[in-house]
């Protein structure tokens, strides 16, 4: 499954508190975009999905 961030739920005014707890930085946020994930980053942890408190990063 892959990691997939919803932008109708993110607010994208603040920095994303889920892109610190990435262990391999796959989450990147430009400015106060909506993150985006580098597939080719990504272990599929999940941890950024437990984390993100608007739920929206999430599992495809």
């Amino acid at each position: 499954m892959a990691v997939i961030v919803d932008k109708e739920r993110c607010p994208q005014n603040h920095p994303c508190p889920s892109v610190r707890v990435c262990p391999v930085g796959a989450l990147i946020q430009k400015e106060f975009d909506a993150p985006t994930v580098d597939e080719s980053k990504c272990i599929n942890c999940k941890k950024c999905v437990r984390y993100c408190p608007m739920g929206a990063i999430k599992e495809a």
